[in-house]
């Protein structure tokens, strides 16, 4: 038996999910307001079926950000406040006795949702970030040999706080590896800070942000991107990029290439949210450092001299020349 091959996406699809992205971008500024670059590049890694990492200071909106999203998506919520004293089984669930008919049975944890916030996640011991980075790769839970699959579409949308602050621990090279997408939000300008300061201001009400979609129509169209055209020559100028970071002296361990299959999942829902069906060398260079400077790791003296793996990205954007339009 054959396997059909998958119907080309046309003109009104990318329009489609055009519309839609911007429904959603505007449904989540309702309550995160001037960060809307921030909120649209944690819309594509949703679409690129990933998950997100925010990282920023204490205060500057990294919660609401995600409670905002995850209504805005639809479908089933729920959210972890990761401590030190938090248990595997108190993500993923365990096995209870049940007297009234005297059976053992699994209960669900809260990762069996459709979008989990895992607020904080550096805060809690390795083995129960572990318990939640197994079920972010997997997508199944294992209790006694029977495993158990979360909902689709399943995202997870953390928060880390910086690492030199109390309370924190630090998040392997191997299970960063696993979030699609990380970035900072950072403080608002001064007009939209002013506007959050404003007396009535709607900033951090995320019961003002309504449902605008549902799980079944973002996995639908999650699917239909991974059939969007990425040209030849973007991705010899993707891989050029992720052979210039292993080979910089500054790098111990540069992009895999699992990373850069992620780049490349990202550029097609960036350039389907921005009308096209085609990438762009632009949406490289937009996209390369949240996806991939989270997995490089850089040498002792590159890190003693200040550097930093997001400044390495951008250093070998700089250097390894995008294709040209005859390149084609």
């Amino acid at each position: 038996m054959t396997t059909a091959p998958p119907r080309p996406l046309t003109e009104e699809d990318i329009a489609d999910f055009r519309s839609l992205h911007e429904q959603l971008g505007d449904a989540v500024e309702i309550a995160v307001h001037g960060k809307r670059a921030v909120i649209d590049l944690v819309l594509v890694a949703t679409f690129a079926e990933g998950h997100v990492l925010l990282e920023d200071v204490p205060g500057t909106g990294k919660t609401t950000l995600a409670r905002a999203v995850a209504h805005a998506l639809g479908g089933q919520v729920s959210r972890i406040q990761f401590t030190p004293d938090l248990l595997p089984s108190d993500v993923t669930g365990t096995t209870v006795f049940d007297p009234r008919d005297g059976q053992i049975r699994f209960r669900r944890g809260p990762v069996f949702t459709h979008v989990l916030l895992a607020d904080e996640i550096n805060r809690a011991a390795a083995k129960t970030q572990s318990a939640l980075l197994e079920v972010m790769q997997e997508h199944t839970v294992t209790v006694d040999g029977t495993p158990h699959d979360v909902p689709s579409p399943f995202v997870v949308i953390a928060t880390q706080n910086p690492l030199d602050q109390d309370g924190t621990y630090r998040l392997p090279e191997a299970q960063l590896d696993r979030f699609l997408v990380r970035t900072a939000i950072g403080y608002p300008g001064a007009e939209h800070e002013i506007e959050v300061l404003r007396p009535g201001s709607s900033a951090g009400r995320v019961e003002d942000v309504k449902p605008v979609t549902t799980p079944d129509r973002v996995a639908a169209m999650s699917a239909q991107l991974r059939h969007l055209h990425v040209a030849e020559p973007i991705l010899r100028y993707v891989r050029a990029i992720g052979v210039a970071l292993r080979e910089d002296e500054r790098v111990r361990i540069g992009a895999s290439t699992r990373g850069l299959r992620a780049l490349v999942r990202c550029l097609q829902v960036h350039a389907a949210a921005r009308g096209r069906h085609y990438v762009v060398p632009a949406d490289v260079q937009r996209l390369a450092e949240p996806v991939l400077a989270h997995r490089v790791v850089l040498a002792r003296d590159a890190l003693l001299a200040g550097h930093t793996s997001a400044s390495i990205v951008q250093d070998v954007l700089d250097t390894v020349p995008a294709p040209r339009p005859d390149d084609a």
